[in-house]
């Protein structure tokens, strides 16, 4: 019997993923907090033994090959983060993109059922149409709008009711590649933006939700939680928010509607889809402020790899 449980991280080069192993070592990653333990109970550097697959490791749409990783490894949970996430070419790729987010995760919800894993399986709140008009919490229904969204509605539909589900959404970190570098690099530049004023969501710090999947690592709960940042915003908030904390003024981020978009992206994206994360909290505690993991970005992107 192993003397300590075995994890092991799907999309491990992703970054989640990095970010996520890290703190299953016990380091802090770039972009985190230290001082966050929302199940207020410290890391060590012994109590997990990891194993990380990114996608040259496993082919997670191989039902054989998932079989093999996980009967070899025997793990005592698999977080699942290797996605499809390419939301507009998802449009005109549509069999790969259901492949990768459906497929896959029936896969391995399978093999986790079938030798004795947990399954925590990480979706999007794109899986919601933004019709709600307030803040989606768990059991509200699901309409996907997207070939995105629906493949991860439909990944989450083949996960059994033991595994957990965990809905994200607007995830940034420091390595990896997201609309905060771009911001920030043009912000640095003496470039502008402009950005949509009618998309609402919730930011997510991505060494933040890594420290939050430790906590479902912990207790393996089960069913669908809502994890992301505290607090509601859009995407030109979130660019003007930065290039000020970058030194930029009004002159930086220009606010426009999605229909002024040119070229129009393909993917229809929900209006509203901020998530509700009081579940999450009361069991937990909440995550800090969008605000706060923002500026922890912007602070460690000086010293990430070159080639991040």
């Amino acid at each position: 019997m192993r003397s300590v449980p075995r994890i092991l991280v799907t999309g491990a080069g992703g970054q989640v993923g990095v970010d996520l192993l890290d703190v299953l070592a016990g380091h802090t990653p770039l972009g985190g907090d230290p001082a966050f333990q929302p199940d207020g109970q410290a890391l060590g550097s012994n109590e997990f033994d990891l194993i990380g697959l990114t996608h040259h490791d496993l082919d997670i749409t191989d039902a054989a090959a998932v079989d093999r990783a996980i009967g070899h490894s025997r793990p005592d949970v698999i977080v699942h983060l290797a996605a499809y996430t390419a939301v507009d070419k998802a449009e005109t790729d549509a069999e790969q993109c259901a492949l990768v987010n459906t497929t896959a995760t029936g896969f391995l919800s399978d093999a986790a059922e079938r030798y004795g894993a947990h399954l925590i399986a990480v979706s999007t709140d794109y899986v919601f149409d933004g019709y709600k008009g307030t803040s989606y919490v768990e059991d509200d229904l699901t309409n996907p709008l997207s070939v995105y969204g629906r493949t991860k509605r439909d990944g989450e539909l083949l996960c059994r009711e033991r595994d957990t589900i965990v809905r994200t959404s607007w995830v940034m970190g420091v390595r990896g590649k997201n609309v905060m570098h771009v911001i920030a690099d043009r912000a640095l530049n003496g470039q502008v933006v402009r950005f949509v004023n009618d998309q609402t969501g919730t930011v997510t710090a991505s060494a933040d939700l890594a420290r939050a999947l430790v906590c479902l690592v912990r207790q393996r709960p089960g069913g669908v939680w809502h994890v992301a940042n505290t607090g509601t915003t859009t995407w030109f908030d979130v660019a003007d928010f930065a290039g000020r904390r970058l030194g930029r003024g009004d002159d930086f981020a220009t606010p426009i509607a999605t229909s002024d978009l040119s070229p129009a992206p393909l993917a229809h994206r929900p209006e509203r889809s901020d998530l509700n994360t009081e579940k999450f909290a009361h069991e937990f505690a909440p995550l800090p402020h969008w605000h706060e993991g923002v500026q922890r970005l912007l602070r460690d992107r000086s010293v990430r790899a070159p080639s991040s």
